[in-house]
C-alpha cells in the first residue's frame, strides 16, 4: 500500500465523520423548522444526498462501458445498506422503527427490488426500463411529500416538546440548508477519496470488476449512509437512521439505476452471475427487513448483529467465488460446503427464529388490545 493510498483512506474517513455530523444536525433542525417528520427528511433529503456517490460512480461506469461496476455498485450498496449499515447502527443503539416505514416504505422497497429483478431477466436494463424507474421515483417522492404534510402539526408539537420551538427566521432555516449542503459535500468528497484508495488496492490484487463493484465500490459509496446513520443513531435521531437506509435503497434502484440506464449509450448489460446470485440476494435482504422491522417496531442489538453476520458471510462467499473464477480448474469443495451450510442450516434457522418473534409480537399486540377493550 502506497503512502498516497493510505492518505486517501484516512482523509476519506475523517471527512465522512465530519460530514455525517453536519448533515444530521442540519436535517434535524430543518425538519423541525418546516414541520416535516424527520423520517420524511431521512427518506428524501438525506437519502438522496447520501446516494450521490452511487449516482456519480454508476453514471461514470456506464459511459466507460463498465456495466459490471454500475450494476454491482447499486446491488452491493443496497445489500450493504441493510446488512452493514443498519446492522452497525442497531448494534450502537437499538433502532425504533416508524410505523410508516413498515406499512409503506419497506413494501415499496421490496416492490422496487422485484421490479429491478424482472427488468434484468433479459440481461439488459434498457432506456425504457430507465424511464419507468424514474417515473416510479417521481411517484414515490410525491407520496412522501403528501404523507409528510399530513404529519406537520403533530411533528411540530413533538419537536417543540423535545427540543423547544424550532427556528422560524429565514436566516436560521437557510443556515440548516448550509449545514446539509456542507455535510453532503464532505460526505461525497470523503467517499470519493475512500473509493479511490480502496479500488487501487483491489485492482493491485487482481480482483474482477464485478467483485470490485459489489464490495469495494459498494461499501465505499455507502460510507455516507453509514456515517449519517451512525451519527443519527448516536444522537437519538433514529427515524433519520432507518429512513436514510430505506430511502437510499429506493433511490439506488429508482433514481441511480434509472438515470444510468437513460444516459448509457446502449443501456446497462447485466452479468449472468449478478442475475443468478447477487440480485436475488439483494431482493431477499429487502424482504428480510419486513419481519425484523415488524417485530416490536424496533431493531434490537442481536438483530443488528445478525445482519452483520450475514454481511460477513456474503463477503466471504464473494471472495471465495472470485478466487474460483480466476482458477476454474481448482477444487473448491470449501466454497460448495460454505454455500450449502448457509442455505440449508443458517438461513432456515434465522427464518424460523424471526417467524417465532413475529408470532409472539402479534400475540402480544392482540393481548394488549383485548386489555384496552376490557378497560
Amino acid at each position: 500500500m502506497s503512502v498516497e493510498t493510505l492518505i486517501f483512506l484516512i482523509a476519506g474517513f475523517a471527512l465522512l465523520a465530519i460530514g455525517g455530523e453536519l448533515l444530521v444536525r442540519g436535517s434535524t433542525k430543518l425538519a423541525g423548522a418546516l414541520g416535516i417528520s424527520p423520517l420524511v427528511i431521512g427518506l428524501t433529503v438525506v437519502a438522496f444526498g447520501t446516494s450521490a456517490p452511487e449516482l456519480a460512480v454508476s453514471v461514470n461506469a456506464a459511459f466507460m462501458d463498465q456495466a459490471d461496476i454500475a450494476i454491482g455498485n447499486v446491488v452491493g450498496s443496497n445489500i450493504a445498506n441493510v446488512l452493514l449499515i443498519l446492522g452497525i447502527s442497531a448494534v450502537v443503539a437499538p433502532l425504533m422503527v416508524n410505523v410508516q416505514l413498515i406499512r409503506i416504505d419497506i413494501p415499496i422497497m421490496i416492490g422496487a427490488s422485484v421490479v429491478m429483478w424482472v427488468m434484468c431477466l433479459d440481461g439488459m436494463i434498457s432506456r425504457l426500463d430507465g424511464i419507468i424507474l424514474v417515473m416510479l421515483l417521481i411517484s414515490y417522492l410525491t407520496l412522501a411529500v403528501v404523507l409528510g404534510r399530513r404529519e406537520s402539526r403533530r411533528v411540530a408539537a413533538e419537536y417543540a416538546a423535545a427540543q423547544g420551538e424550532p427556528p422560524k427566521e429565514t436566516s436560521r432555516i437557510l443556515l440548516q440548508f448550509v449545514f446539509i449542503i456542507a455535510g453532503l459535500g464532505l460526505l461525497v468528497l470523503g467517499a470519493n477519496w475512500f473509493v479511490e484508495g480502496a479500488v487501487s488496492i483491489a485492482k493491485a490484487l487482481g480482483v474482477s470488476e464485478l467483485i470490485i463493484g459489489l464490495t469495494v465500490v459498494a461499501i465505499g459509496t455507502s460510507m455516507p449512509e453509514l456515517a449519517a446513520s451512525i451519527v443519527a443513531s448516536v444522537k437519538g435521531q433514529r427515524d433519520i437512521a432507518a429512513g436514510n437506509v430505506i430511502g437510499s435503497n429506493l433511490f439506488n434502484i429508482l433514481c441511480i439505476l434509472g438515470i444510468t440506464a437513460l444516459v448509457a449509450p446502449a443501456g446497462i448489460k447485466v452479468d449472468p452471475s449478478a442475475l443468478n446470485f447477487d440480485i436475488p440476494i439483494m431482493t431477499a435482504v429487502a424482504v428480510a427487513c419486513f419481519p425484523i422491522f415488524f417485530h416490536g417496531q424496533r431493531i434490537e442489538r442481536w438483530e443488528g448483529a445478525l445482519f452483520l453476520f450475514y454481511y460477513a458471510a456474503y463477503m466471504i462467499y464473494l471472495v471465495m467465488d472470485s478466487v474460483r473464477a480466476k482458477d476454474p480448474s481448482g477444487d473448491y469443495a470449501t466454497l460448495r460446503t460454505f454455500g450449502m451450510v448457509m442455505m440449508t442450516v443458517v438461513v432456515p434457522l434465522t427464518v424460523v427464529t424471526l417467524l417465532v418473534c413475529v408470532v409472539r409480537q402479534v400475540r402480544h399486540n392482540a393481548a394488549a388490545r383485548r386489555g384496552d377493550s376490557a378497560c
